[in-house]
């Protein structure tokens, strides 16, 4: 190899990665952007804001966030956003690990149809079975209710989270059941003493992606949430626009306290949600 032909490898090759590099820029760049444009209105006042709304603010203010907490009632929306989240994500992690239990540990008949009937839920989207689903909220009385509402959130997000974890759950080695069965351990034990510490990062990555699924979800809430105090966060943002048009710089704030909470969540457990994605993917 010459002295030329060895110094046009690492151009080349530095000419390669910024071709990976630079498109992954532009998406990181194309994402960022709205979040700090939506925090910089936030900041403004509406006169700034009507006079340079693509500028940098130059006297940023935080009482826009206040008012929006208060005045726009959002504070409101957070803490039942909170209340049936946190109620979602514990009876659906509780409620899609047991059935994972039974349909990839377990066998008995009929499993295969079963599992087969609960993954059909995930073909069925909500919008062809929303009318239906709303009479069944009325006749149940679970409209206006914290408890309607998780319900309805873990009914919704059963298929996928069954499927996921019965996926996890079949890569556990059936010898560790068939041991623990010798020593005279119950069905209920070995879910709790095995399936339970070895399915923590499937167990893990479901709560966090349900717990995406919740706070984001507007449709649902919509329908069953239908007095104002008893709104969730996205719905009260998305009735903040209609009531409050005019006032973008509180309507951003507002943006800015929704999405705060899952912009921690995501950044937290980021890692755990790609070491749970990946976790048994590979047999050893």
């Amino acid at each position: 190899m010459t002295t030329q032909q060895s110094r046009r490898l690492p151009t080349t090759r530095q000419l390669r990665r910024w071709f990976l590099v630079l498109p992954l820029l532009l998406l990181a760049a194309s994402t960022i952007y709205p979040l700090f444009f939506t925090f910089n209105v936030a900041v403004k006042d509406s006169r700034d804001f009507i006079v340079s709304r693509f500028d940098l603010t130059t006297e940023p203010s935080f009482a826009n966030f206040e008012r929006a907490w208060t005045f726009a009632r959002i504070g409101e929306s957070f803490w039942n956003s909170v209340i049936t989240t946190a109620g979602a994500v514990l009876l659906l992690t509780l409620v899609c690990s047991m059935a994972a239990y039974a349909i990839g540990i377990m066998r008995f008949r009929w499993r295969g149809p079963l599992f087969l009937i609960i993954l059909m839920g995930m073909m069925v989207p909500l919008q062809v079975v929303m009318v239906p689903f709303f009479r069944t909220a009325v006749d149940f009385h679970l409209l206006n209710t914290y408890h309607g509402l998780i319900i309805a959130y873990t009914t919704f997000a059963i298929p996928f989270g069954t499927y996921m974890l019965a996926a996890y759950y079949s890569n556990i080695p059936r010898e560790i059941f068939e041991a623990a069965k010798i020593d005279g351990a119950s069905t209920l034990q070995s879910y709790y003493k095995i399936v339970l510490p070895l399915g923590k990062p499937a167990i893990a990555t479901l709560a966090i992606i349900n717990t995406l699924f919740a706070w984001n979800d507007l449709l649902i809430p919509l329908l069953i949430m239908q007095k104002r105090e008893m709104r969730t966060i996205m719905v009260g943002i998305a009735t903040l626009r209609g009531e409050h048009q005019a006032d973008m710089p509180l309507f951003a704030a507002a943006i800015i306290l929704g999405v705060l909470p899952v912009l921690i969540v995501f950044l937290v457990f980021q890692s755990k949600l790609t070491a749970g994605m990946t976790a048994g993917a590979v047999k050893s």
